[in-house]
């Protein structure tokens, strides 16, 4: 079984299964987008979250938006128990944040995030009182809250005003880029800052394209990642099953050879 650990009072394994390519955000190409979401069906979507369940891995993290809540609404009701968190998404300034957590908890959600996009605007602009408000609704939820974000730098900034946060989800690659219209853009220097910047932040975190979007082979990523990150810290990957039908699995495999 893939390690677990205790994150945030919930039981999580150390390696998430990401929904990402569920949704056809591939960060390669809008083919390749179309591909994923070709091959995702709901069914394939929830035979593939068995499978992840079976394997070892028992969370997943997702996109908080209706075909999210549809398809694990008939996944749950199904007897699947893989436990969710929410990654929820919307403007800086936007006034529904209430709604949107409620969303995501109402369609089960263990634990609840702010999409980077929205610690890299309010870190971008200074806007700390605005992120303190974000994370002050985030609450309202009732569950575990976090934030995400595309660079090292905000996620310090962001620890550093010391609010309400139970963790951090850290991107490896500064890929921010695509949210501003610069396009995809992993640099290799990148993950040594993101993994000094977890080990600087006490809280829990999650690193997350650690592959960069499919650049980097997966054994290398994984070797990378668990020798930086914290011992009660995860990583997220989404695994899309069109290139390999046992991706999974082999992920998994990699996970319990360098745990141990």
């Amino acid at each position: 079984m893939v390690p677990r650990v205790d994150f945030c009072g919930l039981e999580v394994s150390r390696l998430i299964i990401g929904g990402n390519p569920f949704s056809g955000f591939s960060h390669q190409s809008s083919e390749r987008d179309q591909e994923m979401m070709d091959y995702y069906s709901v069914a394939r979507i929830k035979e593939t979250l068995h499978r992840a369940t079976a394997a070892g891995i028992n969370t997943s993290i997702m996109r908080s938006d209706a075909h999210i809540h549809r398809l694990l609404r008939e996944y749950y009701n199904e007897g699947g128990t893989i436990q969710w968190i929410a990654q929820v998404a919307g403007t800086v300034d936007g006034q529904d944040w209430d709604r949107l957590v409620r969303q995501a908890v109402g369609a089960g959600a263990k634990a609840a995030y702010l999409h980077g996009g929205i610690l890299d605007a309010c870190y971008g602009a200074g806007d700390a009182a605005r992120f303190a408000e974000l994370v002050e609704i985030m609450h309202q939820g009732g569950v575990p809250v976090g934030t995400a974000g595309h660079s090292p730098e905000a996620h310090l900034w962001a620890h550093e005003l010391d609010l309400p946060l139970g963790f951090h989800v850290v991107s490896f690659y500064n890929c921010g880029s695509l949210h501003d219209g610069l396009g995809e853009k992993f640099k290799p220097e990148d993950p040594p800052h993101a993994v000094a910047a977890i080990q600087a932040i006490a809280k829990p975190c999650i690193g997350y394209k650690i592959m960069a979007a499919g650049r980097v082979q997966a054994r290398e990523a994984f070797e990378f990642a668990f020798s930086g990150i914290k011992p009660g810290d995860c990583v997220n990957v989404g695994m899309y099953r069109g290139d390999k039908d046992d991706m999974v699995e082999e992920n998994v495999r990699m996970v319990e050879e360098l745990l141990g």
